[in-house]
């Protein structure tokens, strides 16, 4: 792997003058940090869970999303400005980087025969579908809500239903695939009290969106207490499985995710483990979200322990969701996230995970995906007069 963190290099954060040497991985994780301000139009996830409140970008080519919707990215120092071809993202007047824009998708502007909008079932997220298909969750509203979440907030705003059928997501993913380009999709769904914790209706969806629009699928759910269940998740086609314990700092996750911490870490293990022995190494993955609080030395540590049996960990930067409970909890600081990746990405290389669906494999809330790219480095014009 070339450009790995072990290569980044980079002026301090917001230390950029105009002779500065800056990495598109820096600027991607400052970015992620404190937000970007738009001075022009971007396609934005509102809401709810995902990338919410994130403007969807494609930053010197590579995926991005990045909050463009909270008071923190207000006051960015970051600026998005359109030129006289596209878009760029400037640093106290310089120029850093070119942007591509992601449009608003034109599947958004229909309905299925009952009158539903397509934008209410999936969303595109950059080039990947996406959808919670049942947009309720036992823990919500209760002690064990997770801090970080807000799986509630888009069906109570309107903006999606409840529950979403096969039959709905796979006339969605067909429009999505034809009209948008949509490479591959991304369902998850709330936990259920369920013993399959909602795993085998998440499953039946993406079946139907794979039959029907062909595209690689990734589902999302909790360790069921019967792992076998994982036998029929793959039966239905399904190309791999996020299953996401979102950190591995118990005391943290006790704290943020009291549900998952009675579940345990050792029982996410234990289904990881389950999993990959089924869908393969790379085909198995886990949120790990940086900036709650967690030693950061423990969280690598188990990073790595998740790699030696072939799941791939997704580390992205806590992106407080507005209305959930940790909304007025900064994300972290580049330098931060920056050295948690440095401590997990040479050793994910030298695995050599395929990652075919999901969120590994879109890579955008993260800048995991820029640093493992050859390193790009942007300078900004030098200044005259």
């Amino acid at each position: 792997m070339t450009g790995t963190a072990e290569s980044l290099t980079h002026a301090a954060t917001h230390d950029v003058g105009p002779d500065a040497h800056m990495t598109l991985a820096a600027l991607i994780m400052d970015l992620q940090s404190v937000g970007l301000r738009v001075e022009a139009p971007v396609e934005i996830r509102r809401g709810g869970a995902g990338p919410t409140d994130s403007g969807m970008l494609w930053v010197e080519g590579v995926a991005v999303t990045v909050p463009t919707q909270t008071e923190r990215s207000r006051h960015s120092p970051y600026v998005l400005r359109d030129e006289d071809e596209g878009q760029a993202i400037y640093l106290d007047g310089q120029r850093l980087a070119s942007v591509e824009r992601s449009r608003r998708p034109r599947f958004y502007d229909l309905s299925t025969a009952d009158g539903v909008p397509f934008w209410k079932i999936a969303l595109l997220h950059l080039d990947s579908l996406a959808s919670t298909v049942v947009q309720t969750c036992s823990y919500w509203g209760n002690a064990d809500q997770c801090k970080f979440c807000g799986i509630g907030l888009s069906l109570d705003s309107g903006r999606t239903i409840a529950k979403k059928s096969p039959e709905q997501l796979a006339e969605v993913a067909i429009a999505a695939k034809e009209l948008d380009g949509a490479v591959d999709a991304t369902l998850t769904t709330g936990s259920s009290n369920a013993p399959d914790r909602g795993a085998l209706y998440v499953s039946r969806c993406g079946q139907a969106v794979k039959e029907a629009a062909g595209l690689p699928v990734e589902v999302q759910f909790e360790p069921p207490r019967d792992l076998t269940v994982l036998h029929q998740v793959k039966d239905m086609g399904i190309d791999s499985v996020g299953i996401h314990v979102e950190s591995f700092d118990p005391a943290v996750l006790a704290d943020v995710a009291p549900a998952k911490a009675r579940t345990g870490i050792e029982y996410y293990f234990r289904a990881w483990e389950y999993a990959v022995g089924l869908f393969g190494e790379g085909k198995v993955s886990t949120y790990v979200i940086l900036g709650m609080g967690e030693d950061p030395d423990l969280t690598v540590r188990e990073c790595r322990r998740a790699i030696d049996i072939g799941v791939y960990p997704f580390i992205v930067p806590l992106r407080p969701v507005v209305g959930s409970l940790l909304e007025d909890l900064p994300a972290p600081p580049a330098t931060y996230t920056e050295r948690v990746y440095r401590g997990v990405l040479p050793y994910l290389a030298a695995k050599d995970m395929d990652t075919v669906a999901g969120c590994a494999r879109c890579q955008a809330c993260s800048a995991m995906g820029a640093l493992q790219k050859p390193l790009i480095e942007l300078k900004p014009p030098r200044r005259t007069g």
